[in-house]
Protein backbone atom coordinates (compact mmCIF):
# COMPACT_ATOMS: atom_id res chain seq x y z
CA UNK A 1 0.00 0.00 0.00
CA UNK A 2 1.51 3.41 -1.38
CA UNK A 3 1.15 6.50 1.15
CA UNK A 4 0.46 9.24 -1.10
CA UNK A 5 3.50 11.00 -2.26
CA UNK A 6 2.06 14.65 -2.66
CA UNK A 7 0.08 14.49 1.01
CA UNK A 8 2.83 16.20 3.04
CA UNK A 9 4.10 18.77 0.62
CA UNK A 10 0.01 19.94 0.64
CA UNK A 11 -0.21 19.85 4.28
CA UNK A 12 3.11 21.79 4.51
CA UNK A 13 1.93 24.49 2.28
CA UNK A 14 -1.30 24.72 4.12
CA UNK A 15 0.09 25.06 7.92
CA UNK A 16 2.71 27.80 5.81
CA UNK A 17 -0.17 29.93 4.38
CA UNK A 18 -3.05 29.39 6.71
CA UNK A 19 -6.30 28.33 6.28
CA UNK A 20 -8.55 30.78 4.93
CA UNK A 21 -11.86 29.03 5.59
CA UNK A 22 -13.12 26.23 6.68
CA UNK A 23 -14.03 23.97 3.32
CA UNK A 24 -10.01 23.74 3.15
CA UNK A 25 -9.82 22.98 7.09
CA UNK A 26 -11.71 19.82 6.25
CA UNK A 27 -10.65 19.18 3.19
CA UNK A 28 -6.68 18.95 5.24
CA UNK A 29 -8.66 17.03 8.46
CA UNK A 30 -10.05 14.37 5.74
CA UNK A 31 -6.52 14.38 4.14
CA UNK A 32 -4.89 13.28 7.57
CA UNK A 33 -7.53 10.66 8.13
CA UNK A 34 -6.81 9.22 5.13
CA UNK A 35 -3.60 9.12 5.86
CA UNK A 36 -4.04 7.74 9.18
CA UNK A 37 -5.60 5.08 7.66
CA UNK A 38 -3.03 3.65 4.92
CA UNK A 39 -0.30 4.04 7.91
CA UNK A 40 -2.72 1.57 9.83
CA UNK A 41 -3.30 -0.57 6.80
CA UNK A 42 0.57 -0.79 6.12
CA UNK A 43 1.48 -1.67 9.68
CA UNK A 44 -1.26 -4.61 9.86
CA UNK A 45 0.45 -5.62 6.54
CA UNK A 46 3.33 -5.71 7.99
CA UNK A 47 2.81 -7.80 11.62
CA UNK A 48 0.49 -10.64 9.03
CA UNK A 49 3.23 -10.70 6.97
CA UNK A 50 5.24 -11.18 10.26
CA UNK A 51 3.42 -14.10 11.41
CA UNK A 52 2.86 -15.78 8.58
CA UNK A 53 6.78 -16.06 8.34
CA UNK A 54 7.28 -17.37 11.97
CA UNK A 55 4.92 -19.71 11.47
CA UNK A 56 6.30 -21.26 8.39
CA UNK A 57 9.66 -21.18 9.95
CA UNK A 58 7.95 -23.39 12.81
CA UNK A 59 6.00 -25.96 10.50
CA UNK A 60 9.35 -26.41 8.80
CA UNK A 61 11.00 -26.98 12.00
CA UNK A 62 8.88 -29.47 13.20
CA UNK A 63 8.92 -31.08 10.10
CA UNK A 64 13.08 -31.26 9.93
CA UNK A 65 12.49 -32.46 13.58
CA UNK A 66 10.12 -35.56 12.68
CA UNK A 67 12.10 -36.68 9.44
CA UNK A 68 15.38 -36.88 11.78
CA UNK A 69 13.29 -38.93 14.24
CA UNK A 70 12.18 -41.16 11.49
CA UNK A 71 15.69 -42.16 9.87
CA UNK A 72 17.12 -42.65 13.49
CA UNK A 73 13.93 -45.25 13.78
CA UNK A 74 14.91 -46.85 10.43
CA UNK A 75 18.78 -46.86 10.70
CA UNK A 76 18.24 -48.69 14.58
CA UNK A 77 15.40 -51.32 12.97
CA UNK A 78 18.09 -52.00 9.98
CA UNK A 79 21.42 -52.09 12.50
CA UNK A 80 19.26 -55.02 14.77
CA UNK A 81 18.33 -56.71 11.27
CA UNK A 82 21.96 -56.51 10.55
CA UNK A 83 22.92 -57.70 13.90
CA UNK A 84 20.73 -60.56 14.10
CA UNK A 85 21.81 -61.67 10.30
CA UNK A 86 25.38 -61.43 11.33
CA UNK A 87 25.37 -63.60 14.35
CA UNK A 88 23.18 -66.15 12.88
CA UNK A 89 25.80 -66.45 9.66
CA UNK A 90 28.45 -66.79 11.94
CA UNK A 91 27.29 -69.37 13.91
CA UNK A 92 26.48 -71.48 10.45
CA UNK A 93 30.11 -70.93 9.34
CA UNK A 94 31.31 -72.40 12.55
CA UNK A 95 29.76 -75.66 12.01
CA UNK A 96 31.91 -78.45 10.76
CA UNK A 97 32.04 -79.41 6.85
CA UNK A 98 32.94 -82.92 5.37
CA UNK A 99 35.32 -83.03 2.59
CA UNK A 100 32.96 -85.72 1.50
CA UNK A 101 30.66 -85.58 -1.31
CA UNK A 102 28.27 -88.09 -0.51
CA UNK A 103 28.79 -88.11 3.97
CA UNK A 104 26.90 -84.98 5.16
CA UNK A 105 28.18 -83.17 7.89
CA UNK A 106 27.32 -84.59 11.34
CA UNK A 107 25.52 -81.48 13.44
CA UNK A 108 27.25 -80.60 16.37
CA UNK A 109 25.16 -78.79 19.39
CA UNK A 110 26.12 -75.68 19.94
CA UNK A 111 26.70 -74.99 24.08
CA UNK A 112 24.01 -72.64 25.02
CA UNK A 113 24.98 -69.74 25.22
CA UNK A 114 23.88 -65.58 26.09
CA UNK A 115 24.08 -65.48 21.92
CA UNK A 116 21.57 -68.08 21.07
CA UNK A 117 18.86 -66.42 23.30
CA UNK A 118 19.48 -62.95 22.12
CA UNK A 119 19.13 -64.00 18.80
CA UNK A 120 15.73 -65.93 19.11
CA UNK A 121 14.91 -62.91 21.08
CA UNK A 122 15.57 -60.72 17.99
CA UNK A 123 13.44 -62.78 15.87
CA UNK A 124 10.56 -62.87 18.41
CA UNK A 125 11.05 -59.32 18.23
CA UNK A 126 9.87 -59.26 14.52
CA UNK A 127 7.13 -61.49 15.40
CA UNK A 128 5.52 -59.21 17.93
CA UNK A 129 5.84 -56.68 15.39
CA UNK A 130 4.07 -58.58 12.84
CA UNK A 131 7.17 -59.15 10.71
CA UNK A 132 6.01 -62.73 10.46
CA UNK A 133 8.06 -63.23 7.38
CA UNK A 134 11.17 -61.82 8.37
CA UNK A 135 10.49 -63.60 11.57
CA UNK A 136 10.10 -66.84 9.91
CA UNK A 137 13.52 -67.10 7.89
CA UNK A 138 15.23 -65.81 11.44
CA UNK A 139 13.63 -68.60 13.72
CA UNK A 140 14.07 -71.20 10.61
CA UNK A 141 17.74 -70.24 10.64
CA UNK A 142 17.84 -70.85 14.30
CA UNK A 143 17.13 -74.04 14.38
CA UNK A 144 19.28 -74.58 12.06
CA UNK A 145 22.22 -73.55 13.88
CA UNK A 146 20.92 -74.88 17.53
CA UNK A 147 19.41 -77.86 16.85
CA UNK A 148 19.56 -79.00 20.52
CA UNK A 149 19.13 -75.78 22.41
CA UNK A 150 16.92 -75.96 25.20
CA UNK A 151 14.98 -73.04 23.38
CA UNK A 152 13.89 -75.07 20.76
CA UNK A 153 10.07 -75.88 21.14
CA UNK A 154 10.13 -72.09 21.71
CA UNK A 155 11.16 -71.13 18.60
CA UNK A 156 9.24 -73.61 16.95
CA UNK A 157 6.21 -72.68 18.09
CA UNK A 158 6.91 -69.29 17.17
CA UNK A 159 7.62 -70.61 13.46
CA UNK A 160 4.21 -72.67 13.55
CA UNK A 161 2.50 -68.64 14.52
CA UNK A 162 4.42 -66.99 11.63
CA UNK A 163 3.02 -69.16 9.39
CA UNK A 164 -0.77 -69.37 10.88
CA UNK A 165 -1.27 -65.89 11.36
CA UNK A 166 -0.09 -66.13 8.00
CA UNK A 167 -2.92 -68.26 7.03
CA UNK A 168 -0.01 -70.35 5.77
CA UNK A 169 -2.22 -73.30 8.07
CA UNK A 170 -0.54 -76.14 5.81
CA UNK A 171 2.71 -75.27 6.65
CA UNK A 172 1.74 -74.03 10.49
CA UNK A 173 0.24 -77.70 10.78
CA UNK A 174 3.51 -79.94 11.08
CA UNK A 175 5.73 -77.41 12.43
CA UNK A 176 3.17 -78.21 15.82
CA UNK A 177 3.38 -81.69 15.15
CA UNK A 178 6.98 -81.43 15.30
CA UNK A 179 6.27 -80.22 18.79
CA UNK A 180 4.03 -82.97 19.74
CA UNK A 181 6.55 -85.74 18.79
CA UNK A 182 9.83 -83.93 19.99
CA UNK A 183 9.07 -82.18 22.41
CA UNK A 184 6.47 -83.75 24.78
CA UNK A 185 7.82 -82.60 27.91
CA UNK A 186 7.35 -78.62 27.16
CA UNK A 187 5.62 -76.16 27.94
CA UNK A 188 4.52 -75.94 24.44
CA UNK A 189 3.47 -79.11 24.07
CA UNK A 190 -0.22 -78.31 24.75
CA UNK A 191 -0.57 -74.65 23.11
CA UNK A 192 0.76 -76.90 19.91
CA UNK A 193 -1.78 -79.46 19.88
CA UNK A 194 -4.38 -76.78 20.43
CA UNK A 195 -3.08 -74.98 17.39
CA UNK A 196 -2.94 -77.94 15.35
CA UNK A 197 -6.41 -78.64 15.56
CA UNK A 198 -7.07 -75.17 14.94
CA UNK A 199 -4.52 -75.87 11.92
CA UNK A 200 -7.14 -78.70 11.11
CA UNK A 201 -10.29 -76.47 11.24
CA UNK A 202 -8.84 -73.95 8.94
CA UNK A 203 -8.21 -75.98 6.29
CA UNK A 204 -11.96 -77.47 6.34
CA UNK A 205 -10.70 -80.65 8.03
CA UNK A 206 -13.92 -80.84 10.58
CA UNK A 207 -13.78 -84.82 11.42
CA UNK A 208 -9.91 -84.84 12.09
CA UNK A 209 -10.54 -81.08 14.14
CA UNK A 210 -12.75 -82.83 16.21
CA UNK A 211 -10.79 -85.25 17.09
CA UNK A 212 -8.32 -83.73 18.22
CA UNK A 213 -10.39 -81.01 19.97
CA UNK A 214 -12.18 -84.07 22.09
CA UNK A 215 -8.50 -85.45 22.70
CA UNK A 216 -7.56 -81.86 24.31
CA UNK A 217 -11.09 -82.28 26.31
CA UNK A 218 -11.25 -85.69 27.70
CA UNK A 219 -6.70 -86.22 28.62
CA UNK A 220 -5.99 -82.29 29.65
CA UNK A 221 -9.55 -81.23 31.68
CA UNK A 222 -8.96 -78.26 33.73
CA UNK A 223 -6.03 -76.67 31.43
CA UNK A 224 -6.88 -73.39 29.09
CA UNK A 225 -6.15 -75.49 26.14
CA UNK A 226 -8.88 -77.47 27.06
CA UNK A 227 -11.96 -75.06 27.32
CA UNK A 228 -10.85 -73.50 24.41
CA UNK A 229 -11.11 -76.53 22.38
CA UNK A 230 -14.33 -77.41 24.38
CA UNK A 231 -15.18 -73.89 22.68
CA UNK A 232 -14.28 -74.55 19.47
CA UNK A 233 -16.35 -78.23 19.98
CA UNK A 234 -19.38 -75.99 20.99
CA UNK A 235 -19.16 -73.58 17.57
CA UNK A 236 -18.88 -76.95 15.70
CA UNK A 237 -22.28 -77.95 17.17
CA UNK A 238 -20.60 -81.01 18.91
Amino acid sequence: MRVRPLLLPVLAALLTIGCGSEDQLRRVEQEVGDLKLEVFKLRQAVEDGNRKSQADQQAATEARTQDRRFQADLQESLRQVQDTTRALNNRLGNLPRTTSKNAPAEPVAPAATPEDERVLNAAVVDYNRGSYPLAADGLELWLKTYPQSAKRPEALFFLGLCHYNQQAFDKAQPVFERIIKEHAASSQFLPAKLKRAQCLLKQGLKPAAAKAFQELVAGFAGSAEARTAQQELSDLGL
